[in-house]
């Protein structure tokens, strides 16, 4: 059959070895885990003139044959390259050893996704987060995530809080810029950015919207910075469109929050915020738009973190083209005021207020 291929200038032997490097990425995903947490890229990395099999395996007290053949594997994958003998680590080494984006994606990639994406089919068949079930029976892991085991918790928020933290510092001054003297922190998760509003500003308030399960640990850190008197905890199941949202605040903030729904339940949720928003109010919403990113590698990302919704989360969101935002905002009654892109990482700001 005549197949029309378009733009792809690829050749059949580099497509063939690409289908090959897809078919064993479970295996050699697992192989380079294994040369970073056992400490042979390390090792191979602190030895400038090149380290034999030998030395590594005596080194870290380990079998020369696991060493030797998780070595091999890193050649095939181009963190390790070898002369006489002798292993030394390449620039894609050196990532998978020392970059802190790189590693806080492997961890969330395997704490939280890995035992699950086994039922990824099954999760778009029915809609729902099948994958889930490798860590508890609930309906989405918004309800479970203060009860994942530990080291899942920890990548989860690890992964959560690394990509917002880098954008905190240029977003604050920009929610800001009109005084807001009352802000809604949006699914506020452990009250790590209301907290960092309340220390920017002495005289706002803030109240965060969430799920009793995640305002458990945000009273907790709240209460550890002595801020209980400025931040006030709203307990609500945000899926639950008959509830309003509490009204009047002068500011609602919505960050890395609407990719964690569907596009029904964002309109929704946005047609609550407008409800709840007097003429002055704005709304901010921080996301990561897949169509809006510099690099190839961020695309390549958020494409692989929508399977993480789809199969995981809650089996209906994803990592949105911005398109589909603004297509949303504008149903909603909502009006775009401003839109700020390359914040952080990956981030675009869009900033709203009503019609009126």
């Amino acid at each position: 059959m005549a197949m029309n291929y378009g733009s792809d200038k690829k050749s059949a032997v580099q497509a063939k070895f690409d289908a090959q490097k897809i078919a064993f990425a479970p295996v050699m995903f697992q192989a380079t885990r294994a040369l970073r947490d056992l400490d042979i890229l390390k090792c191979v990395n602190e030895a400038p003139e090149g380290i034999t099999i030998a030395e590594v395996a005596r080194q870290l007290e380990l079998q020369e044959y696991g060493v030797k053949v998780l070595l091999e594997a890193g050649l095939s994958l181009e963190l390790v390259r070898v002369e006489n003998d002798r292993f030394f680590l390449t620039k894609t080494g050196w990532h998978i050893l020392n970059d802190a984006l790189t590693r806080v994606n492997m961890d969330f990639t395997n704490d939280v996704n890995y035992l699950g994406m086994f039922y990824l089919t099954e999760s778009v068949k029915t809609g729902k987060p099948e994958g889930l079930k490798v860590f508890g029976d609930w309906n989405t892991v918004y309800e479970g995530l203060s009860e994942l085991p530990h080291t899942a918790m920890k990548s989860w928020f690890a992964f959560d809080h690394y990509y917002s933290d880098q954008a905190f510092p240029e977003v604050i001054p920009i929610l800001f810029r009109n005084k807001p003297a009352h802000i809604l922190d949006v699914g506020g998760n452990t009250g790590k950015f209301a907290l960092k509003c309340v220390e920017y500003d002495p005289h706002v308030n803030v109240t965060i919207l969430d799920l009793p399960g995640q305002l458990r640990k945000a009273e907790e850190n709240i209460k550890n910075a002595g801020s209980e008197k400025r931040i006030d905890l709203y307990p609500i199941d945000l899926l639950d469109h008959s509830r309003p949202i509490p009204g009047n605040p002068d500011a609602i903030w919505m960050s890395q929050f609407l990719d964690c729904f569907s596009q029904k339940d964002i309109l929704e949720l946005l047609r609550r915020s407008k409800e709840s928003m007097h003429r002055g109010s704005e709304l901010f919403i921080l996301e990561t738009y897949w169509d809006k990113q510099k690099y190839e590698a961020s695309t390549y990302c958020l494409h692989a973190t929508s399977l993480y919704f789809t199969n995981i989360a809650n089996g209906c969101s994803q990592m949105y083209h911005s398109d589909d935002l603004l297509n949303l905002i504008k149903r909603s009654g909502l009006k775009v005021q401003e839109i700020i892109e390359n914040i952080g990482i990956s981030h675009t700001l869009i900033i709203c207020k009503t019609q009126q």
